[in-house]
C-alpha cells in the first residue's frame, strides 16, 4: 500500500497538543507523523537511544512545514514509560511547555517471547508495567489535567488483535492487551460525562521494525498474509490514520471503542470454509 497524498490529508488537528508515548519507530512514530500533519503539535516519547526519536522529529517537523503548520511546537521527551518517576517527570516537562494537552496516545510497549511454564517473573512484570500500568499512568495523568482545566480531551491506547485472539507464547503480552479492554471502557464510562473520549486502536499483523524478521522474509511473510482475509499486510500509516480520525471532532460521538485494524484477522479466517458445518 502507498502511503496517502499528504496534499488530500484534512487538517482535523489544527491548535491541538498530543503526547505519543513509543514515538521512536514503527506505529508510534507514523501516528506522530500523522498527527503533524492534521496540524497538531506534537510531544514525542522514547527510551534508550535517541536517534530514532530524533528521525521522528525531523519527520515531523518537515511534515507540519510541507503542510503549512511552521507554529507547531514538537520536541521529544525521554521516559520510561514502565517507570512511574519517569512517567510523572515526562508529564511535568510537557505541561510545563505547553498551554494544555488535548491528546494522549498510548502507544509504547514490549514484548518478548517465552513458553508460558517458563515465564520468568521480570519478564513478566516488565511486560506489565510498560504496557499496561504504564497506560493507566499515563492515564491517570492525563484525566487529572483533562478534568482540571475543562473542555474535555482524548486517550487512545494502542492495543491488538491479542486483546481477544490468544497470542501462545506470549501470554504476559496477551495478558496486558486484554486488560486493554477494560482499561478503555472503563474511563470511558467514568468519564465520558466530562467530555473526555477514551478508545483503542487494535492493529493486526503490520509491517513495522519490530516485526523484520518475517516481513523481511518472503517465505515468512507468504505464510502469515495467507491467515489475513485481505491478503496482506498493513503498513503502520494506515494505522495512524485511524488514530488521527479518533483524536478529531469526526469521532466526536466516539468513546469506549476498539477499533480493530488488522485486515480480517478478527473475522476467524480459519472459517471461510465450512469445515465445521
Amino acid at each position: 500500500m502507498q502511503q496517502s497524498d499528504r496534499s488530500t490529508l484534512p487538517s482535523r488537528l489544527v491548535g491541538q497538543y498530543a503526547l505519543v508515548t513509543g514515538a521512536s519507530q514503527g506505529i508510534g512514530q507514523a501516528v506522530a507523523v500523522r498527527l503533524a500533519q492534521e496540524g497538531a503539535s506534537v510531544a514525542i516519547n522514547f527510551v534508550g537511544p535517541p536517534a530514532g526519536a530524533e528521525e521522528t522529529l525531523a519527520r515531523v517537523r518537515a511534515a507540519s512545514a510541507e503542510r503549512g503548520h511552521g507554529d507547531s511546537d514538537h520536541f521529544v521527551v525521554h521516559a520510561d514509560i514502565g517507570s512511574e518517576a519517569d512517567i510523572g517527570q515526562m508529564f511535568d516537562i510537557v505541561l510545563a511547555r505547553w498551554p494544555r494537552l488535548d491528546c494522549l496516545i498510548n502507544n509504547a510497549g514490549f514484548q518478548r517471547e517465552s513458553p508460558s511454564e517458563a515465564l520468568d517473573i521480570e519478564t513478566y512484570r516488565r511486560t506489565l508495567d510498560v504496557n499496561l500500568n504504564g497506560a493507566v499512568l499515563c492515564a491517570q495523568r492525563a484525566l487529572a489535567h483533562f478534568v482540571a482545566r475543562g473542555g474535555g480531551g482524548t486517550i487512545i491506547n494502542c492495543s491488538s488483535v491479542h486483546q481477544i485472539i490468544p497470542k501462545p507464547g506470549y501470554l504476559a503480552y496477551s495478558i496486558s492487551k486484554g486488560a486493554m479492554a477494560s482499561l478503555t471502557r472503563t474511563l470511558a464510562l467514568e468519564f465520558g460525562s466530562r467530555g473526555i473520549r477514551v478508545n483503542a486502536v487494535a492493529p493486526g499483523a503490520i509491517d513495522t521494525p519490530i516485526n523484520a524478521a518475517w516481513t523481511g522474509d518472503q517465505a515468512k511473510r507468504a505464510a502469515v498474509e495467507s491467515h489475513i482475509p485481505l491478503g496482506r499486510v498493513g503498513t503502520a500509516e494506515e494505522i495512524a490514520g485511524v488514530f488521527a480520525f479518533l483524536a478529531s471532532d469526526e469521532a466526536g460521538y466516539i468513546t469506549g471503542q476498539t477499533i480493530y485494524v488488522c485486515g480480517g484477522l478478527t473475522l476467524f479466517g480459519e472459517f471461510r470454509e465450512n469445515w465445521a458445518s
